[in-house]
């Protein structure tokens, strides 16, 4: 038997599952990166074959590592140039071009396409039958609900409604990681009788590896001028639909003395910019910009020292940062909307947007006991143990995917 008919025969003897939409792995950032990157760290199941998608710019390109092996997946790079907003619609379209071609050249039988975000609807139509003619079905990832974010203009927010249901009209099975993402989905295109199933985003449970005594952490928190447990933190894209003007100013109201860390990514950023003119919170020394950190250890020690974790956020689907500060932060003070009671249930504390509302329970945070503290912390704990534990979130993917029962 040559070569070419026994890679052959071996790929037939698996489920193969094509992922694309998500910037590659190993993760660096991001919250389908970093799915991507723990559904096949985790992966129990013998019988599934993954493929990922990585995109790198054309001037980084090198041909002779297009494809390399991570976490057991057959991963290959995606050489796009830098063309701006449309990069990620090219990128996304190269990687399912290549994949169904993959699946053609090694006869896969019954190849699973799953794409993560709606950004190529408009094109889904020449891709389904192509798809289909190879006997293979398409999953999708409808994220949130990306046409309301700020950040996009008038035409772009109505590019990403028109492509977004144009991804559910063709999709065989849409996977929502928030049951109001599933609801939204089956209620809006209802024309397309869309097949759905919810499988949420999952998180870490397990403490940092540093310890408090640990160099990095301290010269963190020297660098930074902040104290242990004596802080507010919030991390998270810094974006208008993640409400940083109504926390920030709510905080400035509040008559803690704690400080407000923020962990987010503000270099050539005009919504910094105007925020900065609009709270002026340059003049109250407890609001701190601190930069980003990836050091993910880092980051997880320091939400485990954080006194309270503000979540803003009122776009989107189950969100990673939501989950982690459940696993890591005790009390957790968030903004009252569907998606973040959906995850945290009485585990957290709840806001909302009206004048002095935030700013009230900061001060009533400043006088909980450390027990009710830590009541709260347990309840917090137990959703991420029960319901978002990785271990988890990937056996039920791997259920689906190998369309057994759950």
């Amino acid at each position: 038997m040559d070569q070419e008919a026994n890679i052959a025969n071996k790929k037939s003897e698996k489920k193969h599952v094509f992922i694309l939409g998500s910037k590659g792995i190993p993760a660096k950032y991001g919250g389908f990166e970093t799915f991507v990157d723990k559904l096949t760290l985790y992966q129990k199941s013998q019988e599934i074959q993954y493929h990922v998608s990585c995109m790198v710019d054309s001037k980084e390109y090198d041909s002779s590592k297009r494809v390399f092996i991570y976490n057991g997946a057959e991963c290959v790079n995606i050489s796009v140039k830098d063309i701006g907003p449309a990069k990620a619609i090219v990128y996304d379209l190269a990687a399912l071009k290549y994949f169904v071609a993959y699946a053609k050249q090694y006869n896969i039988a019954k190849p699973i396409f799953y794409i993560l975000a709606c950004r190529i609807g408009p094109f889904m139509g020449y891709f389904k039958k192509q798809i289909e003619n190879i006997g293979g079905c398409l999953y999708v990832n409808p994220d949130g609900h990306e046409w309301k974010r700020e950040k996009w203009s008038a035409p772009v927010r109505k590019y990403w409604k028109v492509s977004e249901s144009l991804m559910v009209k063709h999709a065989d099975l849409l996977i929502c990681d928030s049951r109001n993402i599933e609801k939204y989905i089956i209620e809006d295109y209802k024309k397309y009788s869309p097949t759905t199933t919810f499988i949420a985003y999952g998180a870490e449970t397990s403490k940092s590896t540093l310890k408090n005594q640990d160099l990095k952490i301290i010269d963190w928190y020297y660098e930074k001028n902040v104290k242990p447990n004596e802080y507010y933190l919030v991390v998270g894209r810094f974006v208008p639909e993640n409400n940083y003007e109504v926390m920030i100013r709510e905080f400035m109201k509040s008559k803690t003395k704690k400080d407000f860390v923020l962990i987010t990514g503000v270099e050539e950023n005009t919504f910094f910019e105007n925020l900065k003119i609009a709270t002026q919170f340059e003049k109250d020394h407890r609001i701190k910009f601190v930069g980003t950190v990836y050091d993910q250890e880092l980051l997880k020690k320091i939400r485990e020292n954080a006194f309270g974790y503000f979540h803003g956020h009122e776009v989107g689907g189950t969100n990673p940062s939501l989950l982690e500060a459940l696993g890591s932060t005790d009390l957790n003070l968030l903004l009252n909307v569907g998606f973040n009671r959906e995850v945290a249930e009485d585990g957290a504390l709840y806001w909302g947007k009206e004048d002095m509302d935030l700013a009230d329970l900061i001060d009533r945070a400043d006088e909980m006991t450390h027990e009710e503290i830590s009541t709260i912390g347990v309840l917090a704990k137990k959703r991420i143990n029960d319901w978002y534990s990785w271990d988890y979130i990937v056996e039920k993917y791997e259920q689906t995917l190998l369309h057994k029962e759950l």
